[in-house]
């Protein structure tokens, strides 16, 4: 965990996002966004962008609705849409809020959740989030993002930060 920002995921390391210099990104890590700029976006969010790897290679973009749970994004779709077919090919996928200034974007993979091979508790509490959001019942299957990085700023390049949940370097801006 990171000492300086105690909310942070205990699995993940807070640094700045690595990119050519002339984008002026500080060195510094004052000013760097806390993991609550994290979680209070993507909780109070109605929409989001995914990405998600068509079978070909190509990207494929979509606006989705979405719930943040215990500090992690779900979303469902149904069986036959691109995006989910594209899932149960490649498990890679992009989440970035609906905001294009106050920013927070998830790199990782999507992980099924169903009623078939997920403990039903948490299937009942992505749709009770999904019904107090919504007020709609989603059912299944729903999908947890499980990222590699996420990236934030509000004041880019001042408060660019980001979150790598590996040992690794991770990947830059």
């Amino acid at each position: 965990m990171d000492e300086n920002d105690a909310a942070s995921p205990d699995e993940s390391q807070r640094s700045r996002p690595a990119t050519e210099e002339s984008y002026g990104i500080p060195e510094s890590e004052d000013g760097m966004l806390t993991w609550a700029f994290v979680a209070e976006n993507m909780a109070s969010d109605r929409f989001y962008w995914i990405t998600t790897i068509r079978p070909d290679g190509k990207p494929h973009a979509r606006p989705t609705w979405g719930v943040w749970l215990e500090d992690t994004f779900y979303c469902g779709g149904g069986e036959r849409t691109r995006w989910v077919r594209n899932l149960a090919a490649n498990a890679e996928i992009v989440v970035h809020r609906e905001d294009a200034e106050a920013v927070v974007i998830l790199e990782g993979t999507a992980e099924r959740i169903d009623d078939e091979t997920t403990d039903g508790a948490l299937v009942e509490r992505i749709d009770s989030a999904y019904t107090e959001k919504y007020d709609i019942r989603h059912g299944t299957p729903f999908f947890a993002v499980h990222p590699d990085a996420v990236f934030a700023w509000e004041n880019y390049p001042i408060d660019a930060t980001r979150w790598v949940f590996s040992d690794e370097s991770g990947p830059s801006e």
